[in-house]
């Protein structure tokens, strides 16, 4: 009977959101018969509220006559319960008391900081970056939030753009399983709940792809290759229920993404029947007048709204003519409304015209901030992050023997760099540097500290007692990198060598003839070739947030064993730029790197990355063996699968992400080397074995071709499974056949 009335819920619960939904319309639509044309303009609106409250209030008098007279309908920049509850009440003085949404960018975290989005991604656990997502909107949402600006799903290959910090890398099938399971985190499975808020898939779309990796710049591109690379995450986040979407700053193909109908209307609203709001990025309304797109703020309100643009963030687009340009025809009436409809249509489904206050409790947002469980999930996912590059003779992890550890560098003892840029609520004080990490973990062990340089290393006033401790310890390890404000927005960078002179430092340290573990901060990949030649180990933390230093040390005393595998790829030097492993076949490809002449290659370096996507390490080994095929041929609308073996061949327990890459080997369009189309992460315990299957149906095989259809065609297929992009440990044919 328990089991015959669970079902029956079931079965009613799509009814029940189909009555739910309709509710919302039926009210919107008495709502928007009582709008005027400025109140309606007003939900349009977005306006940062810093300082709107307190002493500073006084200094805005105009913007908050706007909020209570119903021209404000959304803020960012307002966080936490007292703020958001005496804004709200302003918003509440309006004619039609139409409350607020408050929004912010809750990146990575919101007071409990994680690892960057990056470094998240290299976890490859889709668990554990939803747990992130998860714990960052319990914050948020307590501390009245109803929305952030994440997640970004920018596809990026070009590690000189800074945001790739704030993405999950060079490839869309990671990307978009990342993109669903950050938007379930946030969201959960349903608007309304106070434990949650709506997220934000930005930005739409192509940024990760801006020329020479500069920020804010143009993308020009094949109508192919943006929908086989870019959109894809897009498409993951709005099917796993994505609220709303953000609009990019750069142009694409000549058209700002602002003001473009192909992407907001055509594909987004179009195509996909996205039913949320878009929000333009910052001032990217006002934008298009220097871009040379727009003639003037008027006419760039006419062509956002008209492209699809609902909601105009700090542009004063819409609010100064929007109404004018609806009087005159530029927009139509409907166009508006379709705008205004989406944003109370979210407003209605947080639950704000019952209880605008329902975010705004000042009980559960001290709760929230101060459960001791979001630091354990923090801790977890850092460790899930790092990325052991490199081991040689079992450096790691650290012996029991090692009786001195000198703890060298200039990111050693800092608590800024861990958290990485979008820092919203933290504490600097919760922050755990390495060093403190190190010294919790060392039990007798005598830890020494020196730094050398202060972060950026311009200069080396230090590096005569960073060279003594080192001689006086067993190992070191040495903490450099980039500092926090080198990656990100804006932090566009032309040489992503490893800042100042800590080559210098390495070098020195290295010559003392002591064990060199060197754990690197950064929020995109880095250039450090005579570092990792010569280092005995390599670990790379990314930016790991306030858990960062327990991390590090779990890591290196061996707690944990690393799992993390690279998302992105790793170059050997500048001009290899942009890159990734998805390389496209060639006419004169490079079979052997003693034989360039006449192919395409490089004549002052090979072709390799440094690292290559998927690298990671591990305390222990992995053995993959019996890889089959449950048949060599398959016909439309069958399915195929392909087993292995994998071992644990080590003395460690460990986590293996296996790897499924393709590879089409004729087609109407050239296809790329590899394309990974699957993944699974296995935990083994020494000599264990398991095995392991994936499905391979028509759509792994299939892309799009030049007409814009997605479907595969019928020839021959290479699937490859391995370790990473570049260590692949078995390989097998496939025919699909025509009929």
């Amino acid at each position: 009977m328990m089991k015959l009335r669970h079902l029956l819920a079931a079965a009613l619960l799509p009814s029940f959101a189909f009555a739910q939904d309709a509710q919302i319309d039926r009210k919107v639509n008495e709502l928007l018969k009582k709008m005027t044309l400025e109140e309606k303009v007003g939900q349009l609106h977005q306006l940062s509220g810093r300082q709107f409250t307190g002493p500073e209030s006084s200094k805005f008098a105009d913007k908050l006559a706007d909020i209570r007279a119903g021209k404000v309908g959304s803020m960012l920049n307002v966080k936490g319960v007292a703020e958001t509850r005496e804004i709200q009440a302003l918003a509440l003085q309006s004619r039609l008391r139409i409350p607020l949404l408050f929004s912010l960018d809750v990146i990575h975290g919101y007071k409990t900081t994680f690892p960057v989005p990056l470094g998240e991604a290299a976890s490859w656990d889709l668990e554990a970056i939803e747990q992130g997502a998860r714990v960052a909107a319990i914050e948020a949402a307590a501390s009245g939030i109803h929305w952030t600006f994440a997640p970004m799903v920018d596809i990026s290959r070009d590690p000189r753009w800074g945001r790739v910090m704030e993405g999950a890398g060079e490839d869309t099938y990671l990307g978009s399983q990342i993109a669903r399971a950050r938007v379930k985190g946030f969201q959960t499975s349903k608007l309304g709940g106070t434990d949650a808020i709506m997220a934000t898939a930005k930005h739409f779309a192509a940024y990760g792809a801006a020329i020479a990796g500069r920020d804010y710049n143009a993308v020009d591109m094949s109508e192919q290759q943006l929908h086989e690379v870019y959109l894809p995450p897009f498409k993951a986040a709005l099917d796993a229920g994505a609220a709303t979407f953000m609009n990019s700053f750069n142009t694409l193909n000549g058209i700002p993404a602002t003001g473009s109908a192909h992407l907001q209307r055509d594909i987004l609203k179009g195509e996909w029947k996205f039913k949320g709001l878009v929000v333009s990025d910052w001032a990217s309304i006002k934008e298009m007048v220097p871009h040379g797109y727009a003639a003037d703020l008027a006419d760039a309100a006419t062509r956002a709204l008209n492209a699809g643009s609902d909601i105009d963030m700090e542009g004063y687009a819409y609010t100064k003519h929007l109404a004018d340009a609806v009087k005159s025809g530029k927009v139509q009436a409907k166009l508006l409304d379709d705008a205004v409809r989406r944003v109370l249509v979210k407003k209605f489904e947080l639950g704000l015209f019952d209880d605008p206050y329902r975010f705004s409790d000042a009980a559960r947002e001290q709760a929230a901030l101060n459960d001791p469980k979001h630091r354990e999930i923090a801790r977890d996912v850092a460790r899930k992050s790092m990325v052991l590059l490199k081991n040689d003779n079992n450096a790691l992890p650290l012996a029991a023997g090692a009786k001195r550890i000198a703890v060298i560098g200039p990111l050693a003892d800092s608590k800024r760099d861990l958290e990485g840029g979008w820092v919203v609520q933290g504490e600097r004080a919760d922050v755990v540097s390495i060093l403190e990490g190190i010294r919790r973990r060392a039990g007798s062990a005598t830890v020494t500290h020196a730094a050398a340089c202060a972060p950026g290393c311009a200069t080396m006033d230090g590096l005569d007692a960073a060279v003594a401790a080192a001689k006086d310890a067993d190992v070191v390890v040495l903490a450099i990198g980039e500092t926090w404000d080198m990656s990100g927005e804006a932090k566009s960078r032309t040489d992503i060598g490893v800042p100042g002179q800590q080559n210098k430092l390495f070098e020195a340290i290295k010559a003392t003839g002591k064990p060199v573990v060197v754990v690197m901060l950064a929020g995109r990949p880095l250039i450090f070739n005579t570092i990792a030649d010569q280092a005995d180990a390599i670990l790379y933390a990314w930016f790991p947030g306030t858990e960062g230093g327990n991390a590090v040390a779990d890591v290196l005393f061996g707690d944990y064993n690393p799992s993390g595998k690279l998302p992105v790829t790793f170059p050997r030097n500048m001009g290899q730029l942009p890159l990734s492993y998805a390389q496209y076949s060639t006419g004169r490809p490079v079979l052997d790197e003693k034989n360039i002449v006449y192919k395409s290659a490089y004549i002052d370096s090979v072709n390799t990355p440094r690292y290559a996507f998927g690298h990671g390490l591990s305390y222990t080994s992995f053995r993959y063996s019996g890889a089959s095929l449950s048949s060599n041929t398959m016909r439309p609308g069958q399915s195929i699968t392909l087993s292995f073996d994998i071992a644990n061949s080590g003395k460690a327990a460990g986590t293996e992400t296996v790897q499924l890459y393709i590879r089409d080997l004729v087609s109407s369009v050239v296809r790329p080397l590899k394309e990974l189309k699957g993944f699974q992460q296995v935990r083994l315990q020494p000599g264990e074995q398991r095995r392991i299957s994936f499905t391979i149906d028509r759509n792994t095989l299939s892309f799009f071709n030049t007409q814009l259809k997605w479907g595969a065609e019928p020839g021959d297929f290479k699937l490859m499974v391995g370790s990473a992009s570049d260590d692949i440990r078995a390989e097998l044919p496939l025919r699909l056949l025509e009929k």
